[in-house]
């Protein structure tokens, strides 16, 4: 599965997803792309599922006709991540196209 981190994402998660095709906006080039155009932009290249911490997301974009899956991570803290790394490699694994989720990250586990 080709999965793209949005800027706030942090990167050391790609190693929970050794199966996966992981690359991050930044290595894109795409770090000055709005969310509108950046998953504009994943879609052309065939990215399935976008990663991100933008809890705006959905309220900013109409994602009614999008393809790609978008998992909203609700912290951009990477210890509080690290430790829901199980959950969210699940989301992803099971990721439906079109799908918006959300997932809670708590401070402890």
């Amino acid at each position: 599965m080709k999965i793209l981190f949005d800027q706030g994402t942090p990167a050391p998660l790609r190693e929970f997803l050794p199966k996966h095709e992981v690359l991050t906006a930044f290595e894109l080039g795409w770090s000055t792309l709005k969310n509108g155009e950046l998953l504009a932009a994943a879609e052309s290249e065939g990215f399935e599922v976008f990663v991100t911490t933008d809890t705006n997301l959905g309220y900013q974009q109409n994602l009614a006709n999008r393809k790609i899956a978008i998992i909203v991570l609700k912290t951009t803290s990477w210890p509080r991540i690290k430790l829901s790394a199980a959950k969210i490699v699940n989301a992803i694994d099971h990721a439906l196209d079109n799908q918006f989720l959300e997932i809670d990250i708590p401070y402890t586990n």
